[in-house]
């Protein structure tokens, strides 16, 4: 059953984080406590980053915090992403919000139960016999497996008008505790946004229709350590291997080629990836697995360089990009995340 994208839109929490104002923050604050702090701060001027944005003000970073401080944090900063990103994306499908009959929230970055579209639901005005659908733990592939299972939700029922909004509010979770080379690298990396998708199974009227087809997954076994969350007393601690981007030059082929295979696809019938932007090392590994032309993620690095990996949801910032310059035909998303994982899902989008 065909599923077609209604609507797409993006948002970003307040507060700027320019690149050179982070390092100068971790220096602060980091460089006392480890050593090698001064050598792996060259990663500021080398990820490819410009601007970041967060939930909580820079002089947040500068306080002891824990469990009960961070959460809060991202409770208040997610719920109002949340907000602004479904209100965007039903301005753009030109839905009401009592009109939407299922949401699939995903979201990594904080602990909320009630989720969060159960805490939005009076601001946004849903109904109360909306189906909820909270997802959790799948990290920076949850923008791709998200869509995914909103795809499936909406093929299941045509009639239904399906929400998916992906939030992530990373920057809560610095740590200056631990003071591990992983928490270096989160800090070159990661900033807060969301994202959300209107999806239906009947055809929009609208010139250039994007019609999505049905998703996939790969884990491979004994990978848990590369990608993930350490919980301890003080908060959620990063787990961000060194090999990942030699793991993806090593296993992303096969696995986007056993999904073209389920998607009766070939390489060659791939107009374009579109692919979430890890990190600059993780772009040029993609290209490199991918048989693509150096560069060819573009789309991918201009959301890198403007606001940083937001884990989940960068790659529908990057789908919105894509699709706002105008590209057309078949093409593949894909994310990888704690699993480890890779998420692919095809979609066509009319000239």
């Amino acid at each position: 059953m065909p599923v077609y994208l209604h609507g797409l839109a993006t948002a970003l929490p307040p507060h700027e984080l320019p690149q050179t104002l982070v390092r100068q923050i971790a220096a602060e604050i980091l460089g006392p406590k480890y050593p090698a702090f001064k050598r792996l701060s060259a990663s500021f001027d080398s990820a490819g980053i410009d601007m970041r944005y967060s939930v909580v003000p820079p002089a947040w970073f500068e306080g002891a915090h824990g469990w009960h401080d961070r959460n809060a944090a991202y409770l208040e900063g997610a719920q109002a992403l949340f907000v602004e990103a479904a209100r965007r994306a039903l301005g753009t499908a030109q839905w009401e919000a009592h009109e939407v009959d299922c949401i699939v929230t995903v979201s990594s970055t904080g602990i909320a139960t009630p989720s969060l579209e159960a805490r939005a639901m009076g601001e946004m005005g849903f109904r109360p016999d909306i189906r909820r659908m909270p997802v959790f733990g799948l990290g920076c592939a949850g923008g791709v497996s998200g869509l995914s299972i909103a795809q499936s939700m909406s093929a299941a029922r045509p009639d239904d008008k399906v929400l998916l909004v992906v939030v992530e509010a990373c920057t809560p979770a610095f740590r200056s505790d631990r003071a591990q080379k992983a928490d270096i690298i989160a800090t070159v990396l990661f900033g807060d946004g969301a994202a959300a998708a209107c999806l239906q199974g009947r055809a929009p009227e609208a010139s250039r229709m994007v019609r999505l087809g049905q998703g996939t997954q790969k884990t491979w076994p004994d990978t848990l350590d590369i990608m993930g969350w350490e919980v301890d007393d003080t908060g959620l601690g990063v787990v961000f291997d060194r090999s990942i981007p030699n793991f993806v030059l090593e296993t992303l082929e096969e696995a986007a080629t056993e999904a073209l295979t389920a998607a009766n696809l070939s390489s060659d019938q791939i107009d374009r990836f579109v692919c979430h932007p890890g990190g600059a090392k993780v772009i040029t590994a993609i290209e490199t697995a991918l048989h693509l032309e150096q560069g060819a993620l573009q789309a991918e690095r201009d959301v890198l360089r403007a606001a940083g990996n937001m884990s989940a949801p960068t790659v529908l910032f990057v789908l919105e990009r894509v699709l706002r310059e105008g590209s057309t035909g078949q093409m593949m998303a894909t994310a990888l995340g704690p699993g480890f994982s890779a998420a692919f899902l095809p979609f066509e989008v009319a000239a």
